[in-house]
Order: C-alpha cells, then structure tokens, then sequence
C-alpha cells in the first residue's frame, strides 16, 4: 500500500499531494490547507488490506 495520496483541492481545483500514516488506523481524519490558494481542506482515508480510499472535502462542509 502506498503512503501517499492525491486530491483535487474542492476549493480552486489544484492537485495536492498528502502523506498517509499506514500505522495510524483503518479511518483518519486531518485539516490540511491547500498547496495553491492555502484554504483549509478535511481529508479522510479509509485503509482496507490492499488499498485505501481518500476523499477532501471543504471544512465547512465536514461539520
């Protein structure tokens, strides 16, 4: 499994790269700001055996 991931930031549209903590659990959550126009991003990932699932969404919008 990789440890890193990719997302359109919701925001401006821009590709960002992220780290991902394989040893930090099956669900992970974290506000990260975009690369290119800095807002704040909520990225969640869900790790199965063989692969992961990683989604950004605008903060407003995760609450």
């Amino acid at each position: 499994m990789e440890d890193t991931g990719t997302f359109l930031c919701p925001y401006c549209g821009q590709r960002n790269d992220v780290a991902i903590d394989p040893g930090g659990g099956a669900d992970q959550r974290w506000v990260t700001d975009c690369e290119v126009c800095c807002r704040p991003i909520v990225v969640r990932v869900h790790m199965e055996e063989n692969e992961s699932t990683l989604m950004a969404e605008r903060e407003a919008d995760a609450e």
